[in-house]
């Protein structure tokens, strides 16, 4: 991938000794020699991360962009216990179809919060962060969000889950299921964390979203709707 721009960095490396402008300097005039100059390169990576997001994160925020799609929130495994027992109880029958629609409904209201806070660190991206993505595998955009984001995401995208939760009832709901369960004799007692569970199996979506996108613009011509996009991506083709 991108072969003829794997000079850039070798150059870099044997450049060690020399001044960032003079390095900065070289690979602008290697990249122009491919038609791109190096600010070129870091702007189609930039572009290509938030076209990804952008996308990712606009489809999971829709009504059933979680609960029917490829990325729908089950409940952990704990918590079958839970909804297996409570078949029987008045009230609770369909306490499984319910908690899933709600905790589904929470992930893609909090959904919409997640694109600024990947913007941030795409706005952040060093040239050494774009030339590893180019020379990197088909999710190499994907790892470097992962790696730089996920921290602050989840610390940011937590709150706005439980609060997601809490606009759709769901907490409410799973403790009086979670409750009535444990009132049951001889049953062993749960107390499963549903807005960590749900946060983290939210970004697990979210994550393979962006991934599903980058890959697609690194692969398929059709994807690349911008001339940047394009002129950036057909090295990778040659």
């Amino acid at each position: 991938m991108f072969k003829k721009i794997a000079a850039l960095v070798m150059i870099t490396s044997i450049m060690a000794a020399c001044t960032t402008q003079q390095i900065q300097s070289t690979l602008d005039t290697l990249a122009g020699a491919q038609g791109l100059t190096t600010a070129e390169v870091g702007a189609g990576l930039k572009q290509a991360l938030e076209f990804g997001i952008g996308e990712g994160a606009q489809r999971l925020s829709q009504e059933n962009g979680y609960f029917k799609s490829p990325y729908k929130i089950l409940l952990p495994p704990e918590a079958r216990k839970i909804t297996d027992k409570l078949q029987n109880v008045p009230g609770f029958r369909s306490v499984e179809e319910t908690i899933l629609e709600k905790i589904n409904r929470g992930a893609e209201d909090a959904a919409k919060k997640a694109k600024p806070i990947f913007v941030n660190a795409i706005k952040q991206m060093t040239f050494s962060d774009a030339m590893d993505i180019l020379m990197g595998p088909g999710d190499a955009a994907t790892q470097y969000l992962n790696r730089t984001t996920y921290d602050a995401l989840y610390n940011e995208f937590n709150p706005v889950i439980v609060q997601s939760l809490d606009k759709f009832n769901a907490r409410d709901y799973w403790a009086d299921a979670v409750n009535t369960y444990n009132s049951i004799p001889l049953v062993e007692k749960a107390n499963p964390d549903l807005g960590e569970y749900v946060t983290q199996e939210a970004l697990k979506g979210l994550f393979a979203m962006v991934e599903k996108k980058e890959r697609s613009i690194r692969t398929d011509v059709s994807a690349r709707t911008t001339d940047l996009l394009r002129k950036v991506f057909a090295k990778q083709d040659k």
